[in-house]
């Protein structure tokens, strides 16, 4: 099981109202989840991106755990703070 799901399934076990509302906000959470583990991943903590990008570490969880209005000029720019490649696709939805 990937890290995401786990995690959604961990979140909305614990979280009535993430559970409730998961679909609605699936899109937004998982860009969090994808910046975070980006972050992770190049062996930073949110105080480093914070420094790198030069705002508070507020800001990084605030982008990373509520990805719901973020510019995309400031995914770039956190991305490259990572050092990781910053890609946009568009694709359609699978109806079940």
């Amino acid at each position: 099981m990937s890290d995401v799901k786990e995690y959604i399934q961990k979140r909305a076990a614990r979280d009535a109202e993430f559970a409730e509302n998961f679909d609605a906000g699936y899109a937004d959470f998982k860009i969090g989840v994808i910046l975070r583990q980006a972050r992770e991943s190049a062996g930073l903590t949110q105080e480093e991106v914070a420094r790198r990008l030069r705002t508070q570490k507020s800001a990084i969880s605030r982008i990373e755990n509520h990805a719901d209005d973020v510019r995309l000029s400031t995914i770039r720019r956190y991305a490259d703070a990572v050092g990781a490649n910053f890609q946009i696709r568009v694709a359609h939805s699978q109806k079940s």
